[in-house]
């Protein structure tokens, strides 16, 4: 199959596996961070390649279906409500529900590209990299498409994402009584449990600059954080009634 076919079944699979997700994760994300991806991808060289550039788009474009916090509303738009798989069945794991792998393998996508593609999807979490924070080996590929999935969780956008994902948890906007907790485990970051929305900055958004893996990333990444460090200066400020 044509790569242009391959990428327009992606977007149509994309458009209907995140319509059940709010802002924060629907598929206005996804097409972001492809076109993030992609223009990191030319600025470290990468366009060269059309393999590598197939990989990094159907990555970057696939990454979030089937994301645990939304499986459940992931399986009843592809499935409808009288196949539903139990959550229990697939154990939480959205890697083990195999609908961008099926997708893939349906579209006739080189096994090499398939494997890449799946390899980056499944290692590109923050919850991933809790135990290994700057280290492990990584491919060109994986780097540009977790950057671009990073970049899209800072600055403006990552602001406007971060309370619009907030809100539809209900959690409490900001109490100064609940403080960020550090040297957070993969277990204990996925336990959103009692905690503010606030918090999430510096639980992980600030953390993203340090953790960019390409030089495009980084040097985007600066303007992001510090957007974000002069937002919450000004949050707090009016919080606090000083401003």
């Amino acid at each position: 199959m044509e790569k242009l076919e391959i990428i327009i079944k992606a977007e149509e699979l994309v458009k209907s596996a995140m319509k059940g997700n709010d802002a924060s994760h629907d598929a206005a994300h996804a097409f972001r961070v492809r076109d993030l991806a992609l223009s990191l991808a030319g600025e470290e060289g990468l366009s060269s390649s059309p393999d590598s550039l197939l990989t990094i788009e159907l990555a970057a474009l696939l990454h979030d279906i089937g994301d645990y916090k939304y499986i459940r509303s992931v399986l009843s738009v592809l499935l409808g409500a009288r196949f539903v798989i139990t959550v229990s069945i697939l154990r939480q794991d959205p890697s083990e529900g195999k609908i961008v792998e099926d997708f893939l393998v349906k579209e006739n996508v080189d096994e090499n590209i398939r494997t890449k593609t799946l390899s980056i999807i499944n290692g590109m979490g923050f919850k991933e990299e809790m135990d290994r924070l700057g280290g492990g080996n990584f491919s060109a590929e994986f780097g540009v498409v977790q950057d671009a999935d990073r970049l899209d969780a800072i600055g403006a956008i990552g602001i406007a994402r971060c309370f619009t994902f907030g809100g539809n948890r209900n959690m409490v906007l900001h109490d100064p009584q609940i403080k960020p907790r550090s040297d957070l485990s993969k277990e204990k970051y996925m336990n959103k449990d009692h905690q503010t929305t606030v918090n999430h900055f510096h639980e992980k958004l600030l953390k993203l600059k340090d953790l960019m893996k390409t030089k495009a990333g980084q040097k985007r990444a600066e303007r992001r954080h510090k957007f974000m460090e002069e937002f919450l200066l000004e949050f707090y400020e009016e919080w606090d009634g000083r401003a």
